[in-house]
This record gives C-alpha cells, structure tokens and sequence, in this order.
C-alpha cells in the first residue's frame, strides 16, 4: 500500500516533463495514473465508515478534475471550457472533503465566519495580481472560499481533537490550498514561470496523499 505513495510521484514527476515537452497526450495519461494512486490509496486506507466513503468520493474527483484540466491543451479549441468544468469537478470534490470533516467539528458557526473573513482577504490579495475574465474570477471566488472554509474546518478539528487523522488532513487540506494559490497566480499573473508549476504539481499530489493516508487513521468516525 504504502509503495502507491512513491509510485504516484514518481508518475508525476514524468507528467512534467512530458508536459514540458508538450507531449500533451501523454501527458494527460501520466496525470491520470498519478492521481489514480491516491485514490488507490485512499481505498486502501478507508474503511466503510460515512466520513472514509465521502473522503475516498473526493479522491475520486480530484482524478477525474486532473485529468480534465490537462485535456485543455488536447483540445484547445474548447480548452476554456474544459477548464471550468475541471474546476468545478474540483469544487464537487472539495464540497465532499467539507460534508467529511466539518460535522467532525463543534464550532461549525467559527469554522463559516472564519472562512469567509480569510476568503475575502486572499482573494483581495490575488486579484491584486491576476488577470483574468469575469467567469474566471467568480469560479474562483466560489472555489477558494470552498477551499479555505476546509482548511478552517480541518485546522479546528486538529485543534479539537489532535490525532494522526486530523493532522495528517489538515496538512493535506493546507498543501492543496496553497498549490492552488500557485495554480491560479501561474496561470493568471503577469508570467507563466516553470518552477511555479512544478511547485503547484508537488504541492497538490503531496497534499492529496496525505488526505489519503489520514485515512488509514480515521478509525470509526
């Protein structure tokens, strides 16, 4: 089980460079095998409890979100498109992580008025720096706030109740937050820069095993 942990970045380090050299295809098949291994992971790992069901259900979108945003570049003449439903994959399985945790939690009323407050700050602080459409701007207003209320919600569980699985999540929920900060100021800034794709790679799929594995610790939550 815990060999789908080097397998995943090691098909991940490949996706790069395939997508470096703008081998798009194969790249996309790369991609899919990577995030593949976490849901394997996160199978592997859960168990048949509600909250484990839901977690693994969001492993899943993520795979299927990752492929899409790659098909992109397949595709080009419907790459916009291809974008935002990849997005909105995402959010689905960002909503699902949040049905996860945030019932774990006692102060749901904080975790609300904490993500909005912090929402409202990052997104201030990026649009200070992108470029980017209307549609754009508003899928990423309702994203980064689905994104940040869980880390909110993961942040007040480990505080609650410290323990492998709510460190181990609140990590995950913290790297992925933070690669898709790097995602959009990559995409939409000024420059497009290879280190900060490469960071926004490494960050994701690292965050992503680790919700994984904070499965393997849930126990009967």
């Amino acid at each position: 089980m815990i060999l789908l942990v080097p397998l995943c970045l090691a098909l991940a380090a490949v996706f790069l460079r395939q997508e470096g050299e703008e081998k798009y295809v194969s790249a996309v098949v790369f991609k899919g095998l990577a995030s593949l291994c976490f849901v394997l992971l996160g199978v592997l790992c859960g168990g048949g409890t509600h909250t484990a069901k839901l977690i693994v259900a969001g492993l899943v979108l993520g795979c299927a979100a990752d492929v899409m945003l790659n098909l992109r570049w397949v595709f080009r003449e419907k790459g916009q498109l291809i974008f935002l439903i990849g997005i909105a994959v995402f959010l689905s399985g960002h909503v699902l992580y949040l049905a996860a945790v945030l019932p774990l939690g006692a102060n749901k009323a904080l975790c609300c008025a904490a993500g909005a407050v912090l929402t409202a700050l990052l997104m201030w602080w990026i649009f200070r720096r992108i470029t980017a459409k209307k549609a754009f701007k508003i899928f990423g207003v309702v994203y980064i706030g689905a994104v940040v209320l869980l880390n909110c919600a993961a942040v007040g569980n480990l505080i609650a109740a410290p323990g492998a699985f709510t460190a181990l999540f609140a990590a995950g929920a913290l790297l992925f937050l933070v690669s898709d900060v790097v995602l959009i100021l990559n995409t939409f800034g000024a420059e497009s820069r290879r280190s900060l794709r490469i960071t926004n790679i490494a960050l994701y799929y690292v965050g992503q095993l680790l919700i994984a594995l904070s499965l393997r610790f849930l126990g009967g939550l």
